[in-house]
């Protein structure tokens, strides 16, 4: 990774490849010389030693300096956002061993009992060293260590939506695949790539890699509004724009185009869930000059990805492997199904692979090909459509129910704004179907049942309604179904 930056920077030195809305900007060359500095201020040589990077949303520029500066010192990064809770990233500090925890402009506290001690305190292995005191230190070594392309770059958690949190660990080789050519960038149709993910989501570390690869500069929002984010496209002109699907309903149910001209957007990239139908309609009327698509991988198997634009043919689609990627549709041992037929979805990347990090499962991971954890079946031209997360399905009665097919019904009910399914107790049925929604106006069950007899079979009718503020979700904007079943059995 590291080599990448210091070529292009060399090339390309006043090329911006980073902003921070509100917060700054960082070049290429100031990218490389300050995470030069940084490496060289580390203790160490890494020599493999994990890294914990503990930052908040407006840090993304010193974010991308600590990171870049782990890597050049040969030590592997750790990225997890100060959103965490203390336990959550108390334990993923411990879970990957890190030797030093490297943080922003506040240093994180985490709770031992009743009171708050600082980080370093709390933990006596990890050191907590501010970036400040990095850059303004002595360097203790005079050059950055010489990498191996198959040596460990980063370790990634999962988002934790059905059980703890895992982490992700890649290579520099996977995270350097697919190679790009200096002249065919991506996204070179834009001046401005707009997003606003997290650190520590795979989303958010994809377009870090945008950052430094990509044509565009990559401008985030640190808080994600709908019409902060409609009115960042607006000032940057912004060509390409990525969101995931909760941020697209939300830009949709604000009604943003009504008030921003968001005419420059050429690509709106849709990543981290299956986007409802209803909702990329939505988007192709909202950005009236975007290409509107959907971008299915996950933490476990990037760089392996597949592309659908959006089709009114093919509504459902998260479309065909691209980029050097393939899929097939396959039982949990690999073996693959018959053609047309319902099976787990397994991704494979032209890279080297990713693999779970001190955890000895590797269930997931077979010959290079990723389990992802769907449902799904490819259709006579490979397209692929999902049927459900393996551990979402209701099976109710004799029946099984696809919550994403009741979730895009759901979301075409004029006065759902946000919806999700999800299994619930029942003494007759086992598990009945129950929904949660965000609503415009009021709304009863009763409403909705209605609504959905003409679109979905008496099975898949919800039984249970929650109405709701707003769901619960995790960083990288997926919904914790967990906590809607708590809140359903309340």
């Amino acid at each position: 990774m590291p080599d990448l930056l210091t070529s292009r920077a060399a090339t390309d030195p006043d090329h911006t490849a980073l902003i921070v809305a509100g917060q700054g900007s960082l070049t290429l060359a100031d990218w490389d010389e300050r995470s030069t500095a940084a490496a060289r201020a580390l203790p160490g040589p890494l020599k493999g030693d994990r890294v914990a990077l503990v930052f908040g949303a407006r840090e993304w520029l010193d974010y991308a300096v600590s990171w870049m500066a782990v890597l050049k010192a040969g030590g592997v990064a750790v990225p997890l956002s100060d959103r965490l809770a203390p336990p959550e990233l108390a334990y993923m500090i411990e879970d990957c061993g890190a030797t030093t925890v490297v943080h922003g402009g506040a240093e994180p506290v985490l709770p031992p009992g009743p009171a708050a001690v600082p980080l370093a305190e709390l933990l006596p292995g990890p050191a907590a060293v501010p970036l400040t005191e990095l850059l303004q230190g002595t360097a203790v070594r005079e050059e950055t260590v010489a990498l191996d392309p198959l040596s460990l770059a980063q370790i990634l958690y999962t988002s934790g939506t059905t059980g703890r949190p895992k982490g992700v660990a890649a290579t520099h080789a996977n995270l350097t695949s697919p190679p790009v050519h200096p002249k065919r960038r991506p996204f070179a149709h834009s001046r401005h790539l707009v997003h606003a993910f997290p650190i520590g989501t795979n989303a958010g570390q994809v377009m870090l890699l945008h950052a430094l690869t990509a044509a565009p500069a990559v401008v985030t929002l640190p808080l994600f509004t709908p019409a902060r984010f409609a009115a960042l496209i607006e000032e940057y002109a912004a060509g390409t724009v990525f969101v995931v699907p909760a941020m697209a309903a939300e830009l949709l149910n604000a009604r943003v185009q009504d008030r921003h001209d968001l005419s420059s957007v050429l690509l709106l990239g849709s990543a981290a869930a299956a986007l409802p139908p209803s909702v990329a309609a939505g988007l192709t009327a909202a950005f009236p000059n975007a290409t509107v698509a959907n971008y299915y991988t996950s933490t476990e198997a990037a760089p392996a990805q597949t592309i659908m634009i959006y089709d009114p043919d093919r509504p459902g689609s998260l479309g065909r492997a691209a980029g050097g990627s393939r899929l097939r549709i396959a039982n949990a041992d690999g073996t693959p199904v018959a053609p047309g037929g319902t099976g787990e979805v397994w991704l494979r990347a032209a890279a080297h692979p990713r693999a779970y990090y001190n955890t000895g499962e590797d269930g997931a991971f077979q010959g290079g090909w990723v389990r992802m954890g769907d449902l799904g079946r490819l259709d006579d031209e490979g397209y692929l459509y999902l049927v459900d997360r393996e551990s979402d399905v209701i099976k109710s009665g004799a029946f099984k129910v696809s919550t994403i097919q009741v979730e895009s019904a759901l979301h075409e009910h004029p006065a759902v704004a946000d919806a999700s399914v999800f299994g619930v107790p029942h003494p007759v049925m086992g598990t009945a179907v129950a929904a949660a929604v965000v609503a415009t106006g009021p709304l009863a069950l009763s409403d909705v049942r209605a609504f959905l007899s003409t679109r979905l079979a008496g099975h898949e009718l919800p039984t249970v309604l929650l109405t709701l503020d707003t769901l619960p979700r995790n960083a990288a904007g997926k919904v914790i179904k967990r906590e809607l079943r708590r809140m359903a059995e309340e």
